[in-house]
């Protein structure tokens, strides 16, 4: 069961479009337009079966992303961050996660990708109020992920080229038997 939001879900953006692969415009107006999109930014997350969504996996070119999804603890945490900054351990403090990855623009396959099992993330909230989101876990893979997104990058772009071939190849297969089964 999807949660309740008064946004209308949007199509989400899928690999190869250009709004995927350059770094977005930083949120400058904290306004209702803002809280809109925020909304259909949840709708669309949720329809998807996603933890997290940035602006332009629906195609806004906007330093924003909102996210659902549980930590380390298993504790469900919600929000959304404008304008973040990512911060990741270095050193001794750093500790990789090789889990899976996957991508609602990147529909259906998931690769191994190791990232840091902690993250910080500054920016702002849908009001303009600062705001610091500490991760662990499927959190901080989330924040990372997205984060990569409003720099222009997809989780693909962290992988080996082969492993790369191998996740497009994948969902173009699932893609041809979708609508061969359509």
């Amino acid at each position: 069961m999807q949660p309740m939001t008064s946004g209308q879900a949007r199509p989400i953006t899928v690999v190869g479009e250009p709004i995927l692969h350059r770094s977005l415009r930083p949120v400058e107006s904290f306004d209702a337009d803002l809280a809109a999109l925020v909304d259909d930014m949840f709708a669309s997350m949720y329809e998807a079966d996603g933890v997290g969504l940035a602006a332009n996996q629906i195609g806004v070119d906007l330093r924003v992303f909102v996210y659902d999804c549980p930590d380390a603890d298993d504790v469900a945490r919600k929000g959304v961050v404008c304008n973040p900054t990512l911060v990741l351990p270095e050193g001794p403090d750093r500790h990789l996660d090789d889990g899976e990855e996957g991508c609602l623009s990147v529909p259906g396959p998931h690769a191994p990708l190791a990232r840091p099992d902690r993250a910080t993330c500054h920016g702002f909230d849908v009001e303009g109020n600062p705001v610091t989101v500490e991760g662990t876990g499927l959190l901080a893979r989330c924040l990372q992920h997205e984060t990569d997104h409003l720099n222009g990058r997809l989780y693909i772009d962290r992988l080996s080229t082969r492993a790369r071939k191998k996740v497009l190849r994948e969902m173009e297969e699932m893609r041809a038997e979708a609508e061969r089964s359509a």
